[in-house]
Protein backbone atom coordinates (compact mmCIF):
# COMPACT_ATOMS: atom_id res chain seq x y z
CA UNK A 1 0.00 0.00 0.00
CA UNK A 2 1.33 3.32 -0.83
CA UNK A 3 2.10 6.05 1.88
CA UNK A 4 1.36 9.86 0.18
CA UNK A 5 1.20 13.12 1.70
CA UNK A 6 -1.52 14.57 2.71
CA UNK A 7 -1.72 16.74 0.05
CA UNK A 8 -1.58 14.57 -2.73
CA UNK A 9 -5.24 13.85 -2.42
CA UNK A 10 -6.83 16.71 -0.75
CA UNK A 11 -9.79 18.58 -1.04
CA UNK A 12 -8.83 21.65 -0.03
CA UNK A 13 -11.93 24.29 1.22
CA UNK A 14 -11.10 27.74 0.18
CA UNK A 15 -12.27 30.34 2.21
CA UNK A 16 -12.64 34.08 1.01
CA UNK A 17 -11.40 35.40 4.24
CA UNK A 18 -13.95 39.01 3.59
CA UNK A 19 -16.97 37.43 2.91
CA UNK A 20 -17.11 34.18 5.35
CA UNK A 21 -18.01 35.38 8.92
CA UNK A 22 -17.87 38.48 10.69
CA UNK A 23 -17.47 38.13 14.11
CA UNK A 24 -17.69 42.07 15.30
CA UNK A 25 -20.35 43.37 13.36
CA UNK A 26 -17.80 45.62 10.79
CA UNK A 27 -19.89 43.99 7.63
CA UNK A 28 -16.16 42.57 7.02
CA UNK A 29 -15.23 38.62 7.59
CA UNK A 30 -12.40 37.96 9.87
CA UNK A 31 -10.55 35.41 11.42
CA UNK A 32 -12.37 34.55 14.42
CA UNK A 33 -15.56 34.51 12.41
CA UNK A 34 -13.62 31.69 10.59
CA UNK A 35 -12.87 29.93 13.55
CA UNK A 36 -16.89 30.23 14.86
CA UNK A 37 -17.48 28.23 11.73
CA UNK A 38 -15.28 25.49 11.46
CA UNK A 39 -17.54 22.87 12.70
CA UNK A 40 -19.67 23.27 9.17
CA UNK A 41 -16.06 22.82 7.33
CA UNK A 42 -14.81 20.23 9.19
CA UNK A 43 -18.31 18.36 8.52
CA UNK A 44 -18.30 18.77 5.09
CA UNK A 45 -15.61 16.51 4.74
CA UNK A 46 -12.29 18.32 3.57
CA UNK A 47 -9.11 18.09 4.35
CA UNK A 48 -7.62 21.36 4.73
CA UNK A 49 -8.45 24.90 4.20
CA UNK A 50 -6.81 27.61 2.72
CA UNK A 51 -7.94 31.34 3.21
CA UNK A 52 -7.43 34.33 1.35
CA UNK A 53 -4.42 36.67 2.71
CA UNK A 54 -4.93 38.18 5.68
CA UNK A 55 -2.12 40.39 5.93
CA UNK A 56 -1.78 44.34 6.72
CA UNK A 57 -2.95 45.82 3.66
CA UNK A 58 -4.18 48.81 2.53
CA UNK A 59 -6.91 46.66 0.60
CA UNK A 60 -6.59 48.24 -2.69
CA UNK A 61 -6.98 44.56 -4.25
CA UNK A 62 -8.56 43.20 -0.93
CA UNK A 63 -5.50 41.84 0.71
CA UNK A 64 -3.39 40.96 -2.10
CA UNK A 65 -1.62 43.95 -2.24
CA UNK A 66 0.86 43.48 1.41
CA UNK A 67 2.53 45.73 3.45
CA UNK A 68 3.58 43.81 6.09
CA UNK A 69 3.92 40.02 5.30
CA UNK A 70 4.53 39.57 9.50
CA UNK A 71 1.89 40.60 11.09
CA UNK A 72 -2.67 40.66 10.60
CA UNK A 73 -4.67 43.27 8.88
CA UNK A 74 -6.57 44.85 12.06
CA UNK A 75 -9.98 44.52 10.54
CA UNK A 76 -9.39 40.50 10.46
CA UNK A 77 -8.43 40.41 13.77
CA UNK A 78 -4.63 39.25 15.78
CA UNK A 79 -1.86 37.34 15.21
CA UNK A 80 -3.07 35.55 18.70
CA UNK A 81 -6.72 35.20 16.89
CA UNK A 82 -4.90 33.26 14.11
CA UNK A 83 -3.24 31.06 16.76
CA UNK A 84 -6.38 30.49 17.76
CA UNK A 85 -7.89 29.43 14.60
CA UNK A 86 -4.87 27.39 13.71
CA UNK A 87 -5.40 25.34 17.03
CA UNK A 88 -8.82 24.30 16.70
CA UNK A 89 -8.36 23.82 12.79
CA UNK A 90 -5.55 21.35 13.51
CA UNK A 91 -8.17 20.04 16.88
CA UNK A 92 -10.29 18.87 13.89
CA UNK A 93 -7.92 17.05 11.51
CA UNK A 94 -7.91 20.11 9.43
CA UNK A 95 -4.59 21.26 8.03
CA UNK A 96 -4.35 24.91 7.33
CA UNK A 97 -2.48 27.11 4.18
CA UNK A 98 -2.62 30.50 4.02
CA UNK A 99 -1.99 32.78 0.07
CA UNK A 100 1.44 34.22 0.38
CA UNK A 101 1.52 36.78 -2.37
CA UNK A 102 5.00 36.60 -3.59
CA UNK A 103 5.43 38.56 -7.08
CA UNK A 104 4.60 41.69 -5.79
CA UNK A 105 3.42 44.05 -2.41
CA UNK A 106 1.60 47.09 -1.66
CA UNK A 107 2.76 50.47 -2.71
CA UNK A 108 2.43 51.17 1.38
CA UNK A 109 5.33 49.06 1.86
CA UNK A 110 8.01 50.65 3.80
CA UNK A 111 10.63 48.90 1.55
CA UNK A 112 8.94 50.36 -1.69
CA UNK A 113 8.71 53.72 0.09
CA UNK A 114 12.16 54.14 0.67
CA UNK A 115 13.24 52.16 -2.91
CA UNK A 116 11.01 55.10 -4.64
CA UNK A 117 13.20 57.39 -2.66
CA UNK A 118 16.11 57.16 -4.85
CA UNK A 119 18.49 55.14 -6.63
CA UNK A 120 21.05 55.29 -3.88
CA UNK A 121 19.80 53.85 -0.89
CA UNK A 122 19.06 50.25 0.78
CA UNK A 123 16.69 49.14 -1.26
CA UNK A 124 16.99 50.80 -3.99
CA UNK A 125 16.79 47.98 -6.25
CA UNK A 126 14.14 45.66 -4.55
CA UNK A 127 11.53 46.53 -6.97
CA UNK A 128 12.16 46.84 -10.63
CA UNK A 129 13.14 50.48 -11.76
CA UNK A 130 13.83 51.46 -15.53
CA UNK A 131 15.19 54.54 -17.48
CA UNK A 132 12.55 55.62 -19.86
CA UNK A 133 12.86 55.15 -23.82
CA UNK A 134 14.40 58.63 -25.34
CA UNK A 135 11.19 59.77 -25.84
CA UNK A 136 10.00 59.39 -22.59
CA UNK A 137 7.76 56.17 -22.66
CA UNK A 138 8.02 53.14 -20.79
CA UNK A 139 10.56 50.87 -21.39
CA UNK A 140 8.57 47.52 -22.76
CA UNK A 141 4.84 47.15 -24.41
CA UNK A 142 3.54 45.12 -21.68
CA UNK A 143 0.24 46.00 -20.03
CA UNK A 144 -1.42 45.66 -16.78
CA UNK A 145 -4.18 42.15 -15.98
CA UNK A 146 -5.72 45.25 -14.92
CA UNK A 147 -5.97 48.06 -17.77
CA UNK A 148 -3.54 50.40 -18.51
CA UNK A 149 0.28 50.06 -18.63
CA UNK A 150 2.39 47.71 -16.63
CA UNK A 151 4.97 50.66 -15.76
CA UNK A 152 4.43 53.70 -13.48
CA UNK A 153 6.45 56.92 -13.89
CA UNK A 154 8.01 57.66 -9.96
CA UNK A 155 8.97 61.25 -9.98
CA UNK A 156 11.33 61.12 -7.18
CA UNK A 157 13.99 58.78 -9.12
CA UNK A 158 12.85 59.59 -12.75
CA UNK A 159 12.20 55.85 -13.67
CA UNK A 160 9.63 54.09 -14.17
CA UNK A 161 8.85 50.87 -12.04
CA UNK A 162 6.98 47.63 -12.88
CA UNK A 163 3.53 46.80 -11.96
CA UNK A 164 1.27 43.64 -13.38
CA UNK A 165 -1.61 44.41 -11.12
CA UNK A 166 -2.55 47.48 -10.10
CA UNK A 167 0.09 50.61 -9.80
CA UNK A 168 -0.20 50.75 -6.39
CA UNK A 169 1.18 46.55 -6.21
CA UNK A 170 4.31 47.06 -7.76
CA UNK A 171 6.43 43.81 -9.02
CA UNK A 172 9.51 42.87 -6.35
CA UNK A 173 12.93 42.60 -8.45
CA UNK A 174 13.70 38.55 -7.99
CA UNK A 175 16.93 39.10 -9.71
CA UNK A 176 18.03 40.85 -6.13
CA UNK A 177 18.99 37.55 -3.81
CA UNK A 178 18.01 39.75 -1.22
CA UNK A 179 14.48 40.01 -1.95
CA UNK A 180 14.66 35.74 -2.13
CA UNK A 181 16.42 35.98 1.36
CA UNK A 182 13.18 38.03 2.84
CA UNK A 183 10.53 35.29 1.11
CA UNK A 184 12.62 32.64 2.60
CA UNK A 185 12.47 34.69 6.30
CA UNK A 186 8.73 35.03 5.32
CA UNK A 187 7.91 31.16 5.20
CA UNK A 188 10.22 30.47 8.38
CA UNK A 189 7.92 32.93 10.35
CA UNK A 190 4.59 31.02 9.23
CA UNK A 191 6.33 27.45 9.03
CA UNK A 192 7.31 28.27 12.42
CA UNK A 193 3.91 29.55 13.55
CA UNK A 194 2.07 25.97 12.40
CA UNK A 195 0.63 26.40 9.28
CA UNK A 196 0.56 23.36 6.73
CA UNK A 197 1.16 24.78 3.12
CA UNK A 198 1.23 27.89 1.50
CA UNK A 199 -0.89 28.65 -2.32
CA UNK A 200 1.84 31.14 -3.46
CA UNK A 201 -0.44 33.56 -5.59
CA UNK A 202 0.14 34.39 -9.10
CA UNK A 203 3.79 33.07 -9.53
CA UNK A 204 3.89 32.52 -13.12
CA UNK A 205 3.77 36.85 -12.93
CA UNK A 206 7.14 37.51 -10.16
CA UNK A 207 9.43 39.11 -12.67
CA UNK A 208 13.35 38.47 -12.39
CA UNK A 209 14.85 39.23 -15.49
CA UNK A 210 17.09 42.33 -16.19
CA UNK A 211 16.93 44.84 -18.63
CA UNK A 212 16.71 45.23 -21.21
CA UNK A 213 13.42 43.28 -20.94
CA UNK A 214 11.91 41.86 -24.20
CA UNK A 215 8.07 42.91 -25.76
CA UNK A 216 5.17 41.05 -25.49
CA UNK A 217 4.05 39.60 -28.85
CA UNK A 218 0.94 39.86 -30.57
CA UNK A 219 -1.68 37.21 -29.42
CA UNK A 220 -2.32 35.61 -33.60
CA UNK A 221 -5.74 33.97 -32.23
CA UNK A 222 -7.34 37.40 -30.20
CA UNK A 223 -10.95 38.36 -31.46
CA UNK A 224 -12.36 41.42 -31.09
CA UNK A 225 -16.00 39.98 -29.84
CA UNK A 226 -18.52 40.38 -27.86
CA UNK A 227 -17.75 38.66 -24.40
CA UNK A 228 -16.30 40.69 -21.74
CA UNK A 229 -12.94 39.78 -22.01
CA UNK A 230 -12.79 39.87 -25.28
CA UNK A 231 -12.64 43.91 -24.83
CA UNK A 232 -9.91 44.27 -22.86
CA UNK A 233 -6.50 45.00 -24.28
CA UNK A 234 -4.04 42.47 -22.39
CA UNK A 235 -5.25 39.28 -23.84
CA UNK A 236 -4.34 41.17 -27.21
CA UNK A 237 -0.80 40.08 -26.68
CA UNK A 238 1.19 36.49 -25.74
CA UNK A 239 3.06 36.79 -22.16
CA UNK A 240 4.88 33.76 -21.98
CA UNK A 241 9.15 34.57 -21.28
CA UNK A 242 8.91 38.26 -21.84
CA UNK A 243 6.46 39.30 -19.39
CA UNK A 244 5.46 36.57 -17.34
CA UNK A 245 6.53 32.64 -16.97
CA UNK A 246 10.56 34.19 -16.77
CA UNK A 247 12.75 31.27 -16.12
CA UNK A 248 14.67 33.25 -13.39
CA UNK A 249 11.56 32.17 -11.06
CA UNK A 250 12.09 28.41 -10.56
CA UNK A 251 15.07 29.82 -8.38
CA UNK A 252 12.19 31.45 -5.91
CA UNK A 253 10.58 27.68 -6.59
CA UNK A 254 13.83 26.02 -5.30
CA UNK A 255 14.23 28.30 -2.39
CA UNK A 256 10.82 27.89 -1.12
CA UNK A 257 10.89 24.11 -1.52
CA UNK A 258 14.12 24.41 0.51
CA UNK A 259 12.68 26.38 3.12
CA UNK A 260 9.55 23.63 3.23
CA UNK A 261 12.17 20.77 3.53
CA UNK A 262 13.24 21.90 6.22
CA UNK A 263 10.06 21.10 8.09
CA UNK A 264 7.82 17.88 8.13
CA UNK A 265 4.88 17.84 5.88
CA UNK A 266 4.37 21.26 4.32
CA UNK A 267 3.00 21.77 1.33
CA UNK A 268 3.60 24.49 -1.67
CA UNK A 269 0.65 24.99 -4.39
CA UNK A 270 1.49 27.57 -7.24
CA UNK A 271 -0.84 29.52 -8.71
CA UNK A 272 0.01 29.30 -12.16
CA UNK A 273 -0.74 30.44 -15.35
CA UNK A 274 0.48 30.22 -19.09
CA UNK A 275 -1.02 31.16 -23.00
CA UNK A 276 -3.28 28.46 -24.22
CA UNK A 277 -1.17 25.69 -25.33
CA UNK A 278 1.99 26.19 -23.17
CA UNK A 279 -0.20 26.00 -19.55
CA UNK A 280 0.61 22.02 -18.81
CA UNK A 281 4.27 22.84 -19.90
CA UNK A 282 4.46 25.71 -17.49
CA UNK A 283 2.90 23.73 -14.26
CA UNK A 284 5.40 20.83 -15.23
CA UNK A 285 8.31 23.39 -15.12
CA UNK A 286 7.08 24.88 -11.52
CA UNK A 287 7.12 20.97 -10.22
CA UNK A 288 10.68 19.74 -11.37
CA UNK A 289 12.19 18.10 -9.01
CA UNK A 290 13.27 20.52 -6.22
CA UNK A 291 10.50 23.15 -6.70
CA UNK A 292 7.08 23.27 -5.94
CA UNK A 293 4.52 20.51 -4.52
CA UNK A 294 1.95 20.81 -6.89
CA UNK A 295 0.77 24.22 -9.20
CA UNK A 296 -3.11 24.94 -9.11
CA UNK A 297 -4.92 24.28 -12.69
CA UNK A 298 -6.70 27.05 -14.17
CA UNK A 299 -7.80 25.29 -16.74
CA UNK A 300 -11.17 24.44 -15.86
CA UNK A 301 -11.91 27.78 -14.64
CA UNK A 302 -12.92 28.55 -18.37
CA UNK A 303 -14.41 32.16 -17.69
CA UNK A 304 -17.42 31.04 -19.92
CA UNK A 305 -17.88 27.99 -19.01
CA UNK A 306 -16.94 24.47 -20.65
CA UNK A 307 -18.33 21.61 -22.62
CA UNK A 308 -18.13 18.06 -21.56
CA UNK A 309 -15.62 17.74 -24.78
CA UNK A 310 -14.01 20.48 -23.89
CA UNK A 311 -13.47 19.21 -20.13
CA UNK A 312 -12.19 16.05 -21.22
CA UNK A 313 -9.54 17.20 -23.37
CA UNK A 314 -8.49 19.48 -20.58
CA UNK A 315 -8.17 16.45 -18.06
CA UNK A 316 -6.50 13.82 -20.77
CA UNK A 317 -3.67 16.49 -20.86
CA UNK A 318 -3.19 17.02 -17.73
CA UNK A 319 -3.55 13.00 -16.98
CA UNK A 320 -1.03 13.02 -19.89
CA UNK A 321 1.51 14.76 -18.08
CA UNK A 322 0.96 14.49 -14.53
CA UNK A 323 -0.66 11.37 -14.50
CA UNK A 324 1.20 8.99 -11.04
CA UNK A 325 1.63 12.30 -9.63
CA UNK A 326 -0.12 14.22 -7.26
CA UNK A 327 1.65 17.39 -8.82
CA UNK A 328 -1.85 19.39 -9.91
CA UNK A 329 -4.79 20.80 -7.93
CA UNK A 330 -8.17 21.10 -10.21
CA UNK A 331 -10.86 23.79 -9.43
CA UNK A 332 -14.05 24.39 -10.88
CA UNK A 333 -14.48 28.05 -8.97
CA UNK A 334 -12.91 30.19 -6.88
CA UNK A 335 -12.47 33.91 -6.08
CA UNK A 336 -11.33 35.72 -9.10
CA UNK A 337 -13.73 33.95 -11.60
CA UNK A 338 -17.72 33.83 -11.93
CA UNK A 339 -18.92 30.40 -9.66
CA UNK A 340 -19.36 27.09 -11.44
CA UNK A 341 -23.57 26.75 -11.08
CA UNK A 342 -23.36 30.04 -13.00
CA UNK A 343 -21.34 29.39 -16.12
CA UNK A 344 -21.67 25.86 -16.59
CA UNK A 345 -25.32 25.78 -17.27
CA UNK A 346 -25.25 26.91 -20.73
CA UNK A 347 -22.15 24.90 -21.92
CA UNK A 348 -23.39 21.71 -20.32
CA UNK A 349 -26.86 22.98 -21.90
CA UNK A 350 -28.31 20.40 -18.57
CA UNK A 351 -31.76 19.45 -18.01
CA UNK A 352 -31.29 20.58 -14.30
CA UNK A 353 -34.14 23.55 -12.97
CA UNK A 354 -32.29 24.28 -10.05
CA UNK A 355 -28.82 22.97 -11.20
CA UNK A 356 -28.63 21.22 -7.94
CA UNK A 357 -27.63 18.00 -9.35
CA UNK A 358 -25.24 19.83 -11.58
CA UNK A 359 -23.28 21.03 -9.16
CA UNK A 360 -22.93 18.02 -7.31
CA UNK A 361 -21.68 16.26 -10.48
CA UNK A 362 -19.24 18.63 -10.56
CA UNK A 363 -17.96 18.49 -7.15
CA UNK A 364 -17.68 14.59 -7.31
CA UNK A 365 -15.86 14.75 -10.56
CA UNK A 366 -12.85 17.35 -9.52
CA UNK A 367 -12.25 15.32 -6.67
CA UNK A 368 -12.06 12.03 -8.68
CA UNK A 369 -9.45 13.17 -10.75
CA UNK A 370 -5.63 12.73 -9.56
CA UNK A 371 -3.92 15.54 -7.13
CA UNK A 372 -5.95 17.38 -5.26
CA UNK A 373 -9.16 19.79 -5.87
CA UNK A 374 -9.91 23.09 -4.50
CA UNK A 375 -14.13 23.85 -3.28
CA UNK A 376 -14.57 27.61 -3.23
CA UNK A 377 -16.78 28.89 -0.54
CA UNK A 378 -20.38 27.84 -1.42
CA UNK A 379 -19.93 25.45 -3.84
CA UNK A 380 -21.32 23.10 -1.10
CA UNK A 381 -24.43 25.06 -1.19
CA UNK A 382 -24.98 25.73 -4.94
CA UNK A 383 -24.44 29.13 -4.64
CA UNK A 384 -24.58 31.33 -8.22
CA UNK A 385 -22.96 34.33 -9.41
CA UNK A 386 -24.75 37.87 -7.86
CA UNK A 387 -24.44 39.61 -11.07
CA UNK A 388 -27.07 42.10 -9.92
CA UNK A 389 -24.61 44.60 -7.93
CA UNK A 390 -25.22 48.30 -8.61
CA UNK A 391 -21.91 49.77 -9.76
CA UNK A 392 -21.48 52.39 -7.30
CA UNK A 393 -21.00 49.24 -4.91
CA UNK A 394 -18.85 47.51 -6.69
CA UNK A 395 -15.29 46.74 -4.92
CA UNK A 396 -13.09 45.25 -7.49
CA UNK A 397 -10.62 47.20 -8.97
CA UNK A 398 -10.75 45.01 -12.20
CA UNK A 399 -14.52 45.52 -12.57
CA UNK A 400 -14.52 49.00 -11.63
CA UNK A 401 -12.02 50.16 -14.68
CA UNK A 402 -13.99 47.88 -17.16
CA UNK A 403 -17.88 48.42 -15.69
CA UNK A 404 -20.35 48.16 -17.15
CA UNK A 405 -19.20 46.22 -19.80
CA UNK A 406 -17.31 43.85 -16.85
CA UNK A 407 -18.59 43.24 -14.12
CA UNK A 408 -15.10 41.76 -12.43
CA UNK A 409 -15.20 39.60 -9.36
CA UNK A 410 -17.79 41.19 -6.99
CA UNK A 411 -20.48 38.26 -8.30
CA UNK A 412 -18.50 35.60 -7.28
CA UNK A 413 -17.33 37.41 -3.79
CA UNK A 414 -20.31 38.49 -1.69
CA UNK A 415 -20.86 36.99 1.78
CA UNK A 416 -21.72 33.67 2.69
CA UNK A 417 -25.20 33.26 4.45
CA UNK A 418 -25.58 31.17 6.94
CA UNK A 419 -29.03 32.13 8.50
CA UNK A 420 -32.24 33.38 6.18
CA UNK A 421 -33.67 34.28 9.47
CA UNK A 422 -31.02 36.83 10.93
CA UNK A 423 -29.92 40.07 9.95
CA UNK A 424 -27.51 39.78 6.31
CA UNK A 425 -28.35 36.25 6.36
CA UNK A 426 -26.25 35.85 9.60
CA UNK A 427 -23.32 36.70 8.27
CA UNK A 428 -22.92 40.26 9.95
CA UNK A 429 -24.77 42.25 12.28
CA UNK A 430 -23.56 45.48 10.63
CA UNK A 431 -25.31 47.98 9.07
CA UNK A 432 -24.05 47.22 6.02
CA UNK A 433 -22.01 44.83 4.68
CA UNK A 434 -18.54 45.27 2.58
CA UNK A 435 -20.39 43.63 -0.42
CA UNK A 436 -24.38 42.99 -0.47
CA UNK A 437 -25.63 39.92 0.20
CA UNK A 438 -26.72 37.69 -2.59
CA UNK A 439 -30.84 37.61 -2.67
CA UNK A 440 -30.50 34.32 -3.88
CA UNK A 441 -28.71 32.83 -1.48
CA UNK A 442 -31.37 33.34 1.09
CA UNK A 443 -32.75 29.98 0.00
CA UNK A 444 -29.63 28.20 0.21
CA UNK A 445 -28.34 29.40 3.90
CA UNK A 446 -25.77 26.98 5.04
CA UNK A 447 -26.99 26.11 8.27
CA UNK A 448 -30.73 25.21 6.89
CA UNK A 449 -28.92 23.69 4.16
CA UNK A 450 -27.08 21.23 6.51
CA UNK A 451 -30.18 20.10 8.25
CA UNK A 452 -31.46 19.19 4.58
CA UNK A 453 -30.48 15.42 4.09
CA UNK A 454 -30.73 15.59 0.16
CA UNK A 455 -28.42 19.10 0.01
CA UNK A 456 -25.97 19.35 -2.00
CA UNK A 457 -23.41 19.83 1.10
CA UNK A 458 -24.91 16.70 2.55
CA UNK A 459 -24.98 14.78 -0.54
CA UNK A 460 -21.21 16.01 -1.06
CA UNK A 461 -20.14 15.57 2.72
CA UNK A 462 -21.60 11.62 2.25
CA UNK A 463 -19.55 11.34 -1.25
CA UNK A 464 -16.57 12.53 0.56
CA UNK A 465 -16.54 10.00 3.44
CA UNK A 466 -17.14 7.27 1.04
CA UNK A 467 -14.22 8.36 -1.21
CA UNK A 468 -11.56 8.17 2.05
CA UNK A 469 -12.25 4.76 1.90
CA UNK A 470 -11.78 4.17 -1.57
CA UNK A 471 -8.10 2.82 -2.18
CA UNK A 472 -8.07 4.00 -5.60
CA UNK A 473 -8.39 7.89 -4.34
CA UNK A 474 -6.32 7.86 -1.54
CA UNK A 475 -3.66 5.38 -1.88
CA UNK A 476 -2.87 6.40 -5.36
CA UNK A 477 -2.60 9.25 -7.71
CA UNK A 478 -2.86 6.75 -11.44
CA UNK A 479 -5.93 7.36 -13.79
CA UNK A 480 -6.43 6.32 -17.06
CA UNK A 481 -7.06 8.50 -20.41
CA UNK A 482 -10.63 9.37 -20.40
CA UNK A 483 -13.80 8.36 -22.33
CA UNK A 484 -17.52 8.17 -22.67
CA UNK A 485 -19.88 9.94 -25.26
CA UNK A 486 -20.14 13.65 -25.71
CA UNK A 487 -22.17 13.42 -22.63
CA UNK A 488 -19.82 11.35 -20.61
CA UNK A 489 -16.64 11.61 -18.44
CA UNK A 490 -15.74 7.67 -17.84
CA UNK A 491 -11.98 6.76 -16.33
CA UNK A 492 -10.92 4.11 -14.10
CA UNK A 493 -8.64 5.12 -10.60
CA UNK A 494 -6.18 2.43 -10.46
CA UNK A 495 -4.31 1.65 -6.96
CA UNK A 496 -2.99 -1.54 -6.17
CA UNK A 497 -5.24 -2.70 -4.22
CA UNK A 498 -8.89 -1.49 -6.47
CA UNK A 499 -9.34 -0.56 -9.64
CA UNK A 500 -12.64 1.91 -9.79
CA UNK A 501 -14.28 2.71 -12.80
CA UNK A 502 -15.93 6.30 -12.90
CA UNK A 503 -18.58 7.20 -14.58
CA UNK A 504 -19.91 10.67 -14.93
CA UNK A 505 -23.19 11.30 -17.10
CA UNK A 506 -24.04 14.80 -18.28
CA UNK A 507 -27.05 13.49 -19.45
CA UNK A 508 -28.99 12.14 -16.20
CA UNK A 509 -26.50 14.43 -13.98
CA UNK A 510 -25.42 11.09 -12.08
CA UNK A 511 -21.86 9.81 -11.43
CA UNK A 512 -21.38 5.82 -10.85
CA UNK A 513 -18.45 4.11 -9.48
CA UNK A 514 -17.86 -0.14 -10.08
CA UNK A 515 -14.86 -2.10 -8.42
CA UNK A 516 -13.26 -3.79 -11.81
Amino acid sequence: MSQLKWWETAIIYQIYLRSFQDSNADGVGDLQGITSRLEYISNLGVDAIWISPFFKSPQNDFGYDVSDYFDIAPEYGSLDDFKKLLIKAHSLGLKLMVDIVAAHSSSEHPYFQESRQSKENSKSDWYHWVDPMPDGTPPTNWLSFFGGNAWSWEPQRQQYYLHNFLSSQPNFNFSNPHVLDYFEKIAHFWFDFGVDGFRLDAVHTINSDKPPYKDNIPNPNFKTGPLPLDQQPFFRQLHDFAQLNQPGIQEFSARMRRVADSYEDRFLMGEVDGDNEDAMKVSKSFTQEGRLHATYNFDLLEWYGLTVCEMKEIINKAVGTFNNSGKLCFAFSNHDVPRSFSRQLAPLNVKDVDGKSMQLLLLKLESCLIGSACIYQGEELGYEDVRDIPIHQLKDPWGIEFAPIFPGRDTCRTPMVWDADLKNGGFSEANETWLPIGKKHLKKAALQEVKRSDSIYNSFSHFLMWRKKQPAFVEANRMTTLSGNQRQIIFDRISERQTLRCCFDFESLTASFEEI
